[in-house]
């Protein structure tokens, strides 16, 4: 296991769980549909768990270029290993998001709405507001990435992990996770994650769904930039404290 391997794998559970639960809650005739918010935002909380557990003992489980491209900024990860690191989240995040399709197919097909279809993809704003959603994003994930600076130790071994979480120090990531989407992913779906919904929105893009409807690219560079630029300011923070 290599960390490139570890961090495409962490994040392919990250989305096949994730991206799971929002198929089951918002398209037709699933055992869970429409049980809304609470079951979404638990799942994903639960998912980043599952994610970190595999991962971290290899990479770290960053599963996300915003926390990879945050612990760098903070001088807490080397710069060199970010471009790999992000491939291997928008890998992971690519065959997550086509299994979750795989898995629910025949729900797809009995699913109208284009919009829900969509969402078990990537985000969509509640409100489009480009800068509100924009500042959203930036919000979120620099309430991800500083506080993960704070509970972690953010070092990295050659024989250990880059954040150093083991199965139950996943823990506080994934309560982090599931409070930001209570507290703060009811604007924006908190994409929180560049990989999570670019990666998934390009998948929408090739599959051969019918009537999935557009990929709506003019909104897709906020849940990008939004996280990079949150997590930077986090990183920036967190030196200028220490």
């Amino acid at each position: 296991m290599t960390p490139f391997i570890a961090e495409i794998i962490g994040t392919f559970f990250l989305i096949l769980l994730g991206g799971g639960v929002v198929a089951n809650v918002v398209l037709n005739q699933t055992k869970s549909n429409d049980h809304g918010w609470m079951v979404i935002t638990t799942a994903w909380g639960l998912a980043v768990f599952v994610g970190v557990v595999v991962a971290a003992p290899y990479s770290g489980a960053h599963l996300n270029p915003a926390v990879s491209i945050g612990l760098a900024v903070a001088g807490k990860f080397d710069w060199a290993l970010v471009p790999s690191y992000t491939s291997a989240q928008f890998i992971g995040a690519m065959l997550g998001s086509f299994i979750v399709w795989i898995m629910y197919k025949d729900h797809f097909e009995v699913t109208e709405n284009k919009e829900l279809k969509r969402a078990v993809f990537c985000t969509a704003p509640a409100i489009r507001n480009p800068l509100s959603n924009f500042l959203s994003e930036v919000v979120g994930t620099f309430a991800l990435v500083f506080v993960v600076l704070y509970f972690t130790d953010a070092s990295i071994t050659e024989t250990g992990t880059a954040i150093g979480l083991g199965s139950l120090g996943a823990l506080p990531v994934a309560f982090l996770v599931w409070s930001i989407g209570l507290s703060l992913g009811g604007t924006t779906g908190y994409a929180i994650n560049p990989a999570r919904d670019l990666g998934p929105r390009i998948v929408h893009a090739l599959i051969p769904m019918k009537d999935k409807g557009g990929n709506d690219w003019g909104y897709s560079w906020i849940p990008v930039i939004g996280p990079i630029v949150g997590a930077s300011l986090a990183g920036l923070l967190m030196l200028a404290l220490h």
